[in-house]
């Protein structure tokens, strides 16, 4: 549906509607367009919210044109319109989702952070290891990127990934790794707990 023709043609029925001259066929057609128009330009804003905040717009800067009075507003109404990857069905169970998400990320890299040390040293063994070959050498591979970076955070997927391919060789290793993986999805799981216990 082409949405510039689509609005006329309904502007045109609601002009017309005041001279009484629109019989009830074009009147239902009208609120069909209306209505596949209200879900295109639905779906268009959270296009047009992330695009604008990927050219560094702020959220206080967002809140007047989209007619909310602040930026926790505006961030709320992105993540209330925005599609679910996770598959919340309503805005609201997005909005939580989004909240939970975020409260469990802060929570482990704070965990990772305090444990800096003890996954740079787990990050180093396993990039020291000669013998992987395939995958596992291209995720220890990137895992030795992530070493050379700053964020601590950024170690813990590649350690997740190197954990299987480790084979009864390097069976302690992987059992440390995994100890670590559990302990980071606990750390999330807690916080996200928290977090709604604080919001009830």
């Amino acid at each position: 549906m082409d949405p510039i023709r689509a609005a006329r043609d309904v502007h045109e029925v609601v002009l017309a509607t005041g001279r009484g001259e629109v019989p009830p066929d074009r009147l239902l057609g009208a609120l069909a367009s209306l209505r596949s128009l209200r879900e295109q330009l639905t779906g268009w804003e959270p296009e047009l919210i992330a695009a604008a905040r990927s050219e560094g717009v702020s959220w206080a800067a967002l809140a007047p044109a989209l007619g909310v009075a602040s930026r926790q507003a505006a961030e709320r109404r992105f993540l209330r319109l925005r599609p679910s990857a996770t598959g919340e069905t309503t805005g609201e169970a997005r909005v939580d989702a989004e909240r939970d998400r975020r409260a469990g990320d802060r929570a482990v890299a704070d965990w990772a952070r305090r444990n800096s040390a003890v996954l740079r040293q787990l990050a180093g063994q396993v990039n020291a290891l000669e013998d992987l070959d395939g995958a596992a050498r291209a995720d220890a591979d990137r895992l030795g990127a992530a070493l050379g970076g700053d964020d601590v955070t950024s170690l813990l997927p590649p350690l997740a990934a190197v954990r299987g391919h480790l084979g009864r060789d390097h069976a302690g290793l992987a059992d440390r790794l995994g100890a670590i993986e559990d302990h980071a999805d606990m750390v999330r799981r807690d916080a996200t707990g928290h977090r709604r216990d604080r919001a009830t």
